[in-house]
C-alpha cells in the first residue's frame, strides 16, 4: 500500500522534533494531527509541501512546517516535498517558472548570465524577478493542486482494492470451509 512506502521514508517524528529550525514552534509542535498519517492529512501535506517547494526562498521547509501546523496536515511529509526545488533540480525547475511568468506578462525573454552574489541577485530582481514570482506561483499552486486530486485519488483506489481483497479473502476462507 502506497501510505505504507511513504511512511517507511519519513524521517523519525521524535528527530523532526528536536530539529533546530522548529524550535521556534515550541509546543505547537506536540498536536497529534501533525504526525498522523491519513487520508486528509497526506492530501493536505503534499498540496502544503509542493506549494512552499516552488517559492524561491530559503527555509522552506520552515514555511512548510508553519503551513502544516496552521492547516493541521502532516508535518514530516510537508517539509519532505519541499526538497522537490533542490540544488540538481533547482535550476530547470525556476527556469520552467520564469519562461511562464515571462510568457503571461509578455516580457521578451531576457540572456541572464547568473552569479552567485547578493548584488547581482538585487540587479536581476527588476528584470527577471515578477516573472519568476509570477511563474513560480502559478506552476506551485498548479503543483499544488494536482498533487491534493492525485494523493486523494490514489488513495481511494487504493482503499477499494484493500476492501475488494478482503472480500475475496473472506470468500475463499468460507469456500475452504
Amino acid at each position: 500500500m502506497a501510505k505504507n512506502l511513504i511512511k517507511k521514508y519519513l524521517p523519525d517524528t521524535e528527530k523532526i522534533k528536536q530539529h533546530p529550525s522548529l524550535k521556534i514552534f515550541g509546543t505547537l509542535l506536540h498536536d497529534n494531527n501533525l504526525w498522523h498519517f491519513n487520508r486528509r492529512s497526506a492530501r493536505g501535506a503534499f498540496a502544503v509541501g509542493l506549494f512552499v517547494a516552488l517559492i524561491p526562498m530559503p527555509f522552506q521547509m520552515v514555511l512548510a512546517a508553519a503551513l502544516a501546523i496552521l492547516f493541521r496536515v502532516n508535518l514530516p511529509l510537508s517539509a519532505a516535498l519541499v526538497w522537490l526545488t533542490n540544488p540538481l533540480t533547482m535550476g530547470p525547475i525556476f527556469f520552467v517558472c520564469y519562461q511562464l511568468g515571462a510568457l503571461i506578462l509578455g516580457h521578451p525573454g531576457h540572456h541572464v548570465e547568473a552569479q552567485v552574489s547578493l548584488s547581482w541577485l538585487l540587479d536581476s530582481l527588476d528584470t527577471i524577478g515578477k516573472p519568476f514570482l509570477l511563474g513560480s506561483l502559478i506552476v506551485g499552486s498548479t503543483l499544488s493542486a494536482l498533487g491534493y486530486v492525485l494523493v486523494d485519488y490514489f488513495w481511494c483506489l487504493s482503499a477499494k482494492k484493500a476492501w475488494k481483497d478482503r472480500i475475496q479473502q473472506r470468500q475463499s476462507q468460507i469456500e475452504s470451509d
